[in-house]
């Protein structure tokens, strides 16, 4: 007998429909997977046979075809187990078949024992079939809560196959899993960040730089010497960010999912992700690949923050291939099999000495700078211009007096900055909400810069001769022009001023352009 079962497969960020199909027949006993399966799936032969049989089931002693539909599509991880479990118990007669069984999708992992075990890409899996029409998701009960979270389908979460096989057969339900309410995803955030921006002594230019960045998710460059407060800085910096929305928290979650680094008891990632990237890391690490593209910390830092200490140190085809992805916000994974494309929305926050000694040109310090000109300049020259070009903020930190630090003045709480900063993200909410793909200030492109950038006559003017006067490019008028609407926006101004404009200025880069 035939049986066709629904499964799907993760390819990149995107879900494509497989059809199991399973073919038993008489013959010598033989098992058959077709349909270009990885050596994940062809082993899940040996798991299927094992939990059908310690299920107390029958493994059909005959002639098994199974077929993976499409099958110029490379099928790969062990998703697949509970739908060839199932397609052969049909194809069997042990469970009834129905035209039903259209509208059912199978997906996990398969114990020897028969227990269904937690999988990655789940979210973005039943999120694709919702789409095209599947009504009944079964799943591993620790991936349950996870496929919950989508809309219009309901999801049954299995210890064991044995579960699913007596709920098919009619004779005890599996409980359907509870969908979230938006209360219970997003309740009270009672985290406690690793440093508070009240811990943070002087600095003020440069917190306030910070305040700009995550109000309108801008990219920033720190440049002082070791100690001045560097990293110190960029680890306050998630305690001032703004909350998700709904629809930020679902994408971060998918790209967790897909790389496996989506926690079961969390099924939804609801604070902005704050990943640091070592200068020994390689290129792949960050931009993502392998031989089935998965994404890499730029993706993993989505709709958060990627911090990188160091920044000089890393090598230069590694900095390089930032320069698209802070572009475009994604990045396009090729491979001889294809091309993957992965969500790239992350606000950059790095941090550089001014030399390799790291004193050069540096006050307050009894410390003298002992490298040479050369040594010098090709420091600096590790940052290329295209790629500063792409930096919103630019800041020179000298490290704190002695007096300062004595002081016994406390400096601002990270929540009081939070309220302005998500006033402002508010705002921005409320003033793109007719346009799908921008959220900040940092999203906007030429046309909506046009429309919501307006400056008054002395505000262009001062602008105009910035630009001729640092040979500023095209890209950097138009992100001194989003970071002046972000201050603006920050002190709930409706139109934009000089004293804005000016203040951007103050945070460009004047050496950048080439």
């Amino acid at each position: 007998m035939l049986s066709k079962v629904h499964a799907r497969t993760v390819v990149g960020m995107e879900s494509l429909a497989v059809e199991v199909e399973v073919d038993v027949t008489r013959g010598m006993p033989k098992f058959h997977i077709v349909g270009l399966a990885d050596t994940a799936v062809q082993e899940s032969k040996q798991r299927v046979f094992s939990a059908i049989r310690n299920s107390n089931y029958t493994f059909p002693p005959t002639r098994i075809t199974v077929n993976l539909a499409p099958a110029d599509i490379r099928k790969s991880g062990p998703l697949f187990d509970l739908s060839i479990a199932i397609g052969i118990l049909m194809a069997s007669e042990q469970i009834p078949y129905s035209d039903e069984n259209e509208k059912f999708l199978f997906i996990g992992e398969l114990a020897l024992d028969g227990r269904l075990r937690h999988i990655s890409g789940v979210l973005p899996i039943v999120s694709s079939a919702q789409k095209e029409g599947v009504t009944h998701v079964f799943v591993s009960k620790e991936n349950a809560k996870e496929a919950a979270l989508v809309e219009g389908v309901t999801v049954f979460g299995a210890e064991k196959l044995l579960d699913v096989i007596h709920h098919l057969n009619g004779t005890q339900e599996i409980e359907k899993e509870k969908m979230l309410t938006e209360e219970e995803i997003f309740k009270k955030d009672e985290s406690i960040y690793e440093v508070n921006f009240s811990s943070i002594v002087g600095q003020e230019q440069a917190k306030r730089a910070l305040e700009i960045a995550a109000a309108g998710s801008h990219n920033v460059l720190m440049n002082g010497s070791p100690g001045s407060g560097k990293t110190f800085m960029a680890k306050a910096f998630p305690s001032i960010l703004p909350r998700m929305v709904r629809s930020e928290a679902f994408e971060v979650s998918e790209i967790y999912s897909i790389a496996g680094m989506l926690p079961a008891k969390t099924p939804l990632i609801t604070q902005r992700p704050f990943r640091t990237v070592h200068h020994t890391a390689s290129s792949v690490s960050i931009v993502g690949g392998g031989r089935n593209p998965s994404p890499g910390e730029i993706s993993l830092a989505h709709r958060g923050v990627l911090f990188m200490d160091e920044i000089a140190e890393f090598p230069s085809t590694v900095l390089e291939v930032l320069r698209q992805p802070l572009e475009d916000r994604k990045i396009t994974v090729s491979r001889a099999t294809g091309s993957a494309e992965f969500p790239a929305h992350f606000s950059l926050i790095a941090a550089m000495n001014p030399c390799p000694c790291g004193y050069y040109m540096v006050q307050n310090t009894d410390k003298q700078c002992i490298c040479t000109t050369q040594q010098i300049s090709r420091y600096q020259k590790k940052l290329s211009g295209p790629l500063l070009d792409r930096i919103d903020l630019h800041i020179d930190i000298s490290p704190v007096k002695f007096d300062e630090l004595q002081k016994s003045k406390t400096s601002e709480d990270s929540r009081d900055i939070l309220v302005r900063v998500q006033k402002a993200r508010d705002i921005q909410t409320k003033r793109f909400k007719k346009y799908k793909n921008i959220t900040s200030n940092s999203e906007m492109g030429p046309d909506e810069i046009a429309l919501f950038c307006i400056l008054p006559k002395e505000a262009e003017e001062l602008l105009r001769k910035a630009v001729s006067q640092f040979s500023l490019s095209a890209r950097s008028y138009h992100r001194i022009l989003k970071v002046s609407r972000s201050i603006a926006d920050i002190e709930n101004s409706e139109n934009i001023s000089i004293s804005h404009v000016a203040e951007a200025l103050q945070y460009r880069c004047k050496k950048e352009e080439g």
